[in-house]
């Protein structure tokens, strides 16, 4: 199992959007949010797709297409962003229910359930507490 890096690539985007904005730009490419990131574009076009359905980004077509934030950074939490590109449960269960004849396989789903339901509650109150203007701060401040 490895992490998934979404949300990660998702908040870099709106931050790299978001400064070069302030710097005067109307529109950002994926080709050019992608070299910051250090990926395809195709998965930064598909992360900015699921953005922009939010009320995260716009689009524009054309000449001078790219993208561009539909708020501002203050208004955006790490919540929104999350919701935005990670649909469902943080954790899952078993894909094929357990052995109910077995003591461990019956209890273990409602065992977790709980524990699950518990740091779900904590990382979305977290992520709502973090703008994506006080990440970019972060970035800005991070020594070099």
């Amino acid at each position: 199992m490895s992490a998934n890096s979404r949300l990660t690539i998702a908040a870099h985007a709106l931050a790299w959007i978001g400064l070069y904005q302030r710097q005067g730009h109307e529109v950002a490419t994926s080709e050019q949010i992608a070299t910051s990131a250090n990926t395809n574009p195709v998965v930064i076009r598909r992360l900015l797709g699921e953005l922009r359905r939010a009320g995260l980004v716009e689009s524009r077509r054309g000449v001078g297409a790219g993208w561009s934030l539909a708020r501002e950074l203050e208004s955006m939490t790490l919540l929104d962003v999350y919701e935005a590109v990670e649909p469902g449960p943080l954790f899952a269960m078993h894909r094929t229910t357990p052995d109910q004849g077995c003591v461990v396989g019956h209890g273990i789903q409602p065992a977790m359930q709980s524990i699950y339901e518990r740091i779900e509650e904590t990382v979305r109150h977290e992520l709502a507490r973090v703008t994506l203007a006080s990440v970019l701060r972060d970035v800005l401040a991070a020594p070099r």
